[in-house]
């Protein structure tokens, strides 16, 4: 099993269409497939790890899909509410609180806040003395985290509160907060890739934002979709043989063939590349030749994380 899958958090984050989603969702998989109980936590808009398991629609409730694996997906306003009930003991002004207009347009105008209580959500589930009813004990957390900057931004929110604040309440929690995220030892992060030129450059910067700006642990890079090496160069002779062929058949097969073999001489020459860009150790995941990830695919993907 992969060290990093003995931490009690992962952020899983990348360039935005590299597949980070389904990454994480492979990653609690295999987590859940090793004995750990496992939530996944998705954080945009989108809600995507129901469709994949053929269930309702997850949103803020903690969801079993399979043995040892919980989904959910956490909003911002149902983390206020559940932070709000928490904080105050007496129902009537909770209830005044939540009916205010000010505290809603103050909620709604202060930047960052929808950011730090999905955070301190996130917090929340990591406990293993979780004070919301029927909360239950995980082994890990793994957070389907924002893309690339929108990611940055979202981890470095508790520092930029805790340094606005500077005493009170929000302060300690915001402070609480960040020590989780940079606690090296419990808390860690994978950054997807592909093996094109843009996202290995975005990959190369994000991993070292990760490390020196927000002060999180890079476990592993995991390079998403690669080609499998069907073709070497010495093949080169002969599938050219084919696309002169006048053969309709043996000629689109030395077409596909061509293809397929510059395309994957493409990617090992991106992979090589953000090799020599970064520290952290890189995994390699296939290409699924299918129309979409199905459950197989994606228990798949989470066995070949070595």
């Amino acid at each position: 099993m992969p060290s990093f899958l003995d931490k009690r958090l992962i952020f899983v984050t990348g360039k935005g269409g590299v597949g980070k989603s389904t990454v994480a969702t492979a990653l609690g998989i295999r987590a859940s497939l090793e004995g750990k109980r496992t939530i996944v936590c998705e954080v945009a808009a989108s809600e995507n790890t129901s469709r994949l398991f053929r269930q309702e629609e997850v949103g803020y409730r903690e969801v079993e899909l399979t043995n040892d694996l919980w989904a959910i997906s956490i909003d911002p306003d149902d983390s206020m509410r559940e932070y709000v009930l928490l904080q105050l003991k007496v129902k009537a002004m909770r209830d005044l609180l939540f009916k205010s207009r000010m505290f809603t347009y103050l909620a709604e105008a202060t930047p960052g806040l929808n950011e730090l209580v999905t955070i301190g959500k996130i917090w929340e589930l990591t406990q293993l003395d979780r004070k919301v009813r029927h909360g239950r004990k995980y082994d890990l957390v793994i957070v389907d985290a924002p893309a690339t900057g929108h990611g940055i931004a979202f981890l470095k929110t508790p520092r930029i509160f805790a340094n606005i604040a500077r005493v009170g309440p929000m302060y300690s929690q915001a402070v609480e907060l960040d020590e989780m995220i940079t606690d090296q030892e419990q808390t860690g992060a994978i950054v997807v890739s592909l093996p094109e030129e843009m996202p290995v450059n975005e990959t190369a910067t994000l991993e070292k934002e990760l490390r020196d700006s927000v002060g999180v642990s890079v476990d592993r890079v995991i390079m998403n979709a690669v080609y499998p090496e069907r073709f070497g160069k010495g093949d080169l002779p002969a599938i050219e043989g084919l696309t002169d062929s006048d053969e309709p058949e043996l000629h689109a097969a030395g077409r596909a063939a061509l293809s397929e073999l510059r395309r994957t001489e493409a990617q090992q020459e991106q992979i090589e590349r953000l090799e020599a860009l970064i520290s952290t150790p890189m995994t390699t995941l296939p290409f699924v030749f299918e129309p979409e990830i199905t459950l197989a695919a994606a228990r798949m993907l989470g066995e070949a994380i070595d």
